[in-house]
């Protein structure tokens, strides 16, 4: 599998990432007036979350403003918290959980064609 291990986000810590993939880079002040509009967090709670996604090493930290960025991609978030299912629900194996996912989709003809192109790049890396 791919080097994702060590980043958990739960809902909370994701909501605020997508804030900072979509804007790049926010004050916590402004993290925290958007957050308590749409999620009713206090601020406290949203600087809880910062800090501990600080730590983590998801999003950096810039004096003055307290401006905040995101330190890793979406992409490799995702990357993750999909290893996490295939290591959990299908003992690590890809093959199997394609298999099991694939055998209950409908999937476009648009679909089958972008996953054909994946598997014929994946023939010839």
């Amino acid at each position: 599998m791919k080097d994702t291990k060590g980043i958990r986000l739960h809902e909370g810590e994701l909501n605020i990432m997508e804030l900072l993939w979509s804007n790049r880079e926010l004050a916590a002040k402004d993290i925290a007036r958007i957050v308590k509009e749409y999620i009713g967090w206090e601020k406290n709670t949203t600087y809880t979350v910062i800090k501990r996604l600080i730590e983590k090493g998801a999003i950096t930290r810039e004096e003055p403003g307290f401006i905040c960025r995101a330190a890793i991609s979406k992409q490799k978030v995702q990357q993750a918290a999909a290893d996490d299912v295939i290591d959990q629900f299908f003992g690590g194996s890809f093959s199997e959980f394609l298999t099991q996912y694939l055998r209950y989709q409908r999937l476009s003809s648009a679909e089958l064609l972008e996953m054909q192109r994946i598997v014929n790049e994946q023939k010839y890396r």
